[in-house]
C-alpha cells in the first residue's frame, strides 16, 4: 500500500474499479502514469449469503452492505474517497439467438447496401421479439449488444451478398446476442446506493480479453473461457474482433459438488479441499459424521474424473457451438480454470495439442504495477482488466445516445453504426427503404402489364444535425435524428412510356416501322394520350419477318433472307434497327441427279434438262471410245434425247465386249 494521496491532482487520476462475483466481490484502486496502471491498494470480500445467483443481483441490499464494506476499506487505508467507479455486467447473463428472416423484394429494383441493413435489422428485431416471448414468464426484458451474419438468400438459395442483385425474395440468416436489461439496471441501483457515479461499464469477457488476450492477436480464432462458481463465460475472437460471447452452465461448483458428495462434506469444507488440490499433496479433513480422512490429493483426482471430463466436455461443446468448429487456442482464467486435468481433457475433447490450452494468470497483463499475491492469480484477471478497461474514461463501454429524442445506452462491444442503435430502439427498418408510388394495370394485346409508380426518397439519418447514414461510427453523447422514407408518386403514364412508337427496321435500304396502328379501347388512336387504369392497348405490330415480306409489295418470290447481314428463316422475330436483305430468285433451274451412285446437281438456262445434257457437266470423254458405251436411267437403257427430272438415277460407262 502506498503512503496516503493528498494532492487533488492524484486523486482526479485514481481508478477504482469493482467486480462483482457470484462468490466474491473485488475492488481495485490505482492510478495511470500515462504508461502503466500502479495498483495502490485491493480489497477482496465474500458474500455472507446467496446475495447473487449466476452473476445477477438478487439481493440489492446485501450487495450495497459488501460494496460499502469494501469501499470504506480503502477509503479508509488510502485516506480518501471514492466517488467514480468502473464496473462490468456479468458475461454469463447473456443469451445468444439464431434468426431467419425473408421478406418480397421489388424484382425491378436492384438491392443496394441499404436495403442489406434494414433486412438485418429487422432480422435481428424478430431474434428480440423472439426472446422476449420466450422470457415473458420471466419478466426479464433482453436487448441487443451484437450481431453477425450467418448467410444471405436470394429466392430462397444460399448467396454470399445480396448487393447488385435483382429477386422476387431475400432473406437473412443472424446470430444475435442479448444482454436483460435487469443486470445493468441492479448494478446502476447498488452503485447509486453507495454513492459511486459509473464512469464505465463493460462485460465481463471484454474486460478479461482486455487484458488476457492482446488486440494483435484477436486476429486469431481463439476462446477465452472464464471458469467461475456456477457458470463458465465465453468469448470468442477472430479477425481483429470479439465475434461471440456465450457461456456453459457448469463451473467450479460442479466439483466441489462432486467431492462434497464422495466424502460427505460439507459444501464449505469441499470448496477448500477444491482450493487445495494443487497446492497440497495430502489432504485432512473431517466429513459431516465426524470421521477425519487423510487422503493424497492425485487419490481425490482420480475418484472425481468423470466429473472433471464432464465439465471439459460441457465447456467444448459451448465453444465449438459460439465458434461453430475448434478454436486455433483455449485461455482458461477464474478460479475453475486451477482445477488439475482439466486443460487437459478439454484439449482432448477440442482435438487441439494440449499445449494450446493454458491457464493465464496476471503475470501475463502488460503495463501493471503492483499486482500482489492476492491478485496473482487467474480469478484476479477479470478485475484488474475492469480497472484497465476504465483508464480511459473518453472510452465508454456504453454510449449514452440520443435518437428522435429518445435517451437509450447502447453497449459499445464493437464499432457501432446508427443501425445498432436503431435495432434498439425497435426502429421499423422497413422505414428506411423508400416506397413505390401507386402502380396502374393495363392490357396490352390481351395481356396485363402493371406500371409502377415512382419511387420515393430513402429515409435521411443525421448526427449531430450532419448529414450521415446507416454506417456512421458513434460515438458518446451523439444525438441522432431520423427523417423516414417517402412514398413516390402514383404513376401517371402516357402511351408512348409503354410503347415504342419509334421502333424501326430498314428493309432495302429503307425505314419500315413496326408499329403500324395503336386502338385503345377499340377506338384508333395517333396522340400520346394519358393511360388509365384497366385500359386495353391493342397494337397491329410487325413482329415476325413473314409480316414485313407480305407487307413488302414489290416482293412475289423471296429466295434468301439476311438480317444484318447473317441468314435468317421465316418467322424471325424483328429487333429494332435491324438491317434486312432480300434476295431474289436467278432464273436459272436447278436439278438433282444419282450417276454412277453419286449425288450431282446442276443448274441450267434452258425450259428442259435432258440426257445428253449430262456430258457438258461430268468429266466423261466421248472422243476417245473404250469399249461399248453403257447408258441406263432408272435401269432402263437410256436415250440420248429422254427429258430428266431430280431423283432420276442414271448409269455412264465403258463396256468392253
Amino acid at each position: 500500500m502506498m503512503d496516503k494521496i493528498t494532492s487533488y491532482n492524484e486523486l482526479d487520476d485514481l481508478i477504482f474499479s469493482l467486480d462483482i462475483g457470484t462468490r466474491t466481490v473485488i475492488g481495485i484502486v490505482g492510478k495511470y502514469d500515462g504508461e502503466h496502471l500502479i495498483i495502490l491498494d485491493s480489497e477482496i470480500k465474500e458474500h455472507s449469503k446467496r446475495n447473487m445467483y449466476d452473476g445477477q443481483i438478487h439481493d440489492i441490499n446485501g450487495v450495497v452492505e459488501i460494496v460499502n464494506g469494501i469501499k470504506s476499506t480503502l477509503e479508509k487505508r488510502l485516506d480518501i474517497k471514492l466517488e467514480k467507479v468502473g464496473i462490468a455486467a456479468a458475461g454469463r447473463a447473456l443469451k445468444t439467438h439464431k434468426v431467419r428472416l425473408e421478406r418480397n423484394s421489388d424484382i425491378s429494383r436492384e438491392i443496394d447496401k441499404r436495403i442489406m441493413e434494414s433486412l438485418e435489422m429487422e432480422a435481428i428485431q424478430k431474434a428480440q421479439k423472439m426472446i422476449d416471448t420466450n422470457e415473458e414468464k420471466n419478466k426479464t426484458s433482453y436487448y441487443c449488444v451484437g450481431y453477425s451474419v450467418m448467410n444471405y438468400l436470394l429466392d430462397g438459395n444460399y448467396i454470399d451478398n445480396l448487393e447488385g442483385h435483382k429477386g422476387h425474395q431475400i432473406g437473412v440468416e443472424a446470430i444475435a446476442t442479448f444482454l436483460p436489461h435487469v443486470v445493468v439496471d441492479s448494478l446502476y441501483t447498488v452503485m447509486d446506493r453507495v454513492g459511486l457515479e459509473v464512469i464505465n461499464m463493460t462485460l465481463e469477457p471484454i474486460a478479461a480479453i482486455n487484458v488476457a488476450i492482446k488486440k494483435s492477436l484477436r486476429l486469431l480464432n481463439l476462446a477465452l473461457v472464464d471458469i467461475g462458481a456456477g457458470t463458465s463465460d465465453i468469448a470468442i475472437t477472430k479477425d481483429g474482433a470479439i465475434i461471440a460471447y456465450g457461456m456453459a452452465a457448469v463451473a467450479g461448483d460442479e466439483i466441489t459438488e462432486a467431492i462434497a458428495k464422495k466424502y460427505l462434506l460439507d459444501f464449505e469444507v469441499a470448496e477448500g479441499v477444491k482450493t487445495k488440490l494443487n497446492s497440497l499433496e495430502e489432504q485432512s479433513f473431517i466429513d459431516v459424521i465426524g470421521m477425519e480422512h487423510e487422503i493424497k490429493s492425485s487419490q481425490i483426482l482420480n475418484d472425481i474424473k468423470d466429473t472433471i471430463e464432464s465439465l471439459a466436455k460441457e465447456i467444448t461443446q459451448a465453444i465449438t457451438q459460439y465458434n461453430e468448429k475448434p478454436p486455433s487456442a483455449v485461455f482458461l482464467i477464474g478460479g475453475g480454470s486451477q482445477i488439475p486435468m482439466l486443460d487437459i481433457y478439454i484439449a482432448d475433447n477440442l482435438g487441439i495439442p494440449k499445449e494450446r490450452v493454458v491457464v493465464r494468470d496476471t503475470s501475463i497483463i502488460e503495463n501493471v504495477q503492483g499486482i500482489n499475491e492476492k491478485l496473482s492469480g487467474p480469478n484476479a484477471i477479470t478485475p484488474i482488466g475492469i480497472a484497465m478497461t476504465a483508464i480511459d474514461t473518453k472510452y465508454k463501454d456504453f454510449l449514452e445516445l440520443k435518437i428522435n429524442g429518445q435517451s437509450i445506452n447502447l453497449l459499445n462491444s464493437k464499432t457501432l453504426k446508427v443501425s445498432d442503435a436503431l435495432i434498439l430502439i425497435g426502429y421499423n427498418p422497413r422505414k428506411l427503404i423508400p416506397k413505390r408510388g401507386k402502380a396502374i394495370q393495363c392490357f396490352i394485346n390481351g395481356e396485363i402489364k402493371t406500371i409502377p409508380g415512382e419511387l420515393g426518397d430513402p429515409a435521411v439519418i443525421y448526427i449531430n444535425n450532419k448529414r450521415s447514414n446507416l454506417d456512421s461510427k458513434l460515438n458518446n453523447g451523439d444525438i441522432i435524428n431520423i427523417l423516414d422514407a417517402t412514398e413516390g408518386k402514383k404513376t401517371e403514364p402516357k402511351l408512348f412510356d409503354i410503347v415504342d412508337k419509334s421502333e424501326y427496321v430498314y428493309l432495302e435500304g429503307v425505314k419500315e416501322y413496326l408499329i403500324k396502328d395503336i386502338y385503345i379501347n377499340g377506338n384508333k388512336l395517333d396522340g400520346n394520350i394519358k393511360i388509365k387504369e384497366n385500359d386495353r392497348i391493342d397494337i397491329n405490330r410487325l413482329v415476325a419477318i413473314d409480316d414485313i415480306i407480305k407487307s413488302y409489295k414489290n416482293i412475289v418470290d423471296i429466295h434468301d433472307l439476311k438480317v444484318n447481314n447473317k441468314f435468317v428463316t421465316k418467322g424471325y422475330k424483328l429487333k429494332h434497327k435491324d438491317v434486312i436483305e432480300i434476295n431474289k430468285k436467278s432464273s436459272k433451274n436447278n436439278i438433282s441427279l444419282i450417276i454412277n451412285d453419286e449425288e450431282k446437281n446442276f443448274s441450267y438456262d434452258k425450259k428442259d434438262f435432258i440426257f445428253v445434257d449430262i456430258f457438258n457437266y461430268i468429266d466423261f470423254d466421248l472422243s476417245k471410245p473404250k469399249g461399248h458405251l453403257h447408258l441406263t436411267l432408272n435401269g432402263e437403257r437410256a436415250d440420248y434425247h429422254q427429258r430428266l427430272t431430280s431423283g432420276d438415277v442414271i448409269e455412264i460407262y465403258w463396256k468392253n465386249n
